[in-house]
């Protein structure tokens, strides 16, 4: 990202909400976002009305950083979502939940998306037995993704995705853990986004 030397915990307390960028530290109490519900910076408890643009600024924000994107990456996504029928919001955040850094974190073979990227980057994946090194590549149903041999291998790997065998999976995608793979069942809907957004107000910011 753009801004990836901004503390990424702050990026959380900005936005009041949990984007789960630092893993597991998200899900414990040291969470800042938890034991400090309030902006950063020395007016950061200052209560302040946010109206109109600056609110639909914040949710473009938020969307953008939960899924680790630049915003000239966001805006495209935002003008191909756009040319698609169907609802512009809806179709922009089923674009980004089919991103494959989105889709290896949910199947808990990363800590989180920022190291989903960092791994494809570095082509441990493959979909279909064809290694990808893109984050944003669109997963389509019916793909398989998987470790590549060597990356099979690695026992930081192996234990990074048997410490995620308890997690929660979306009904869009399916994992065998012992395989250390995973299928993309259907594609995702709205209902899949668990981030709190009103992606509508994304549409209009970027409609004026």
């Amino acid at each position: 990202m753009s801004d990836s030397n901004q503390n990424v915990c702050r990026r959380c307390r900005v936005e009041k909400t949990k984007l789960f960028l630092k893993g597991h530290k998200c899900l414990t109490d040291k969470c800042p976002v938890e034991r400090r519900a309030y902006a950063p910076g020395e007016h950061g408890r200052a209560r302040r009305r946010i109206l109109g643009y600056g609110i639909q600024l914040r949710e473009k924000q938020k969307l953008k950083r939960y899924f680790g994107m630049t915003e000239k990456q966001f805006r495209l996504f935002f003008k191909r979502a756009e040319q698609q029928k169907g609802v512009t919001g809806e179709n922009l955040l089923v674009a980004l939940e089919r991103r494959l850094d989105n889709a290896v974190y949910l199947m808990g073979f990363s800590d989180s998306r920022a190291q989903s990227r960092l791994l494809i980057s570095h082509g441990h994946f493959l979909v279909n037995d064809r290694r990808v090194n893109v984050p944003s590549y669109p997963v389509e149903v019916g793909d398989v993704v998987s470790f590549r041999e060597q990356s099979v291998r690695s026992k930081y790997l192996k234990a990074m995705v048997e410490g995620h065998k308890g997690k929660t999976l979306p009904g869009w995608l399916e994992v065998d853990r012992e395989g250390m793979t995973g299928r993309v069942l259907a594609f995702p809907t709205r209902a899949d986004v668990t981030l709190p957004v009103e992606e509508h107000l994304v549409v209009e910011l970027y409609s004026k």
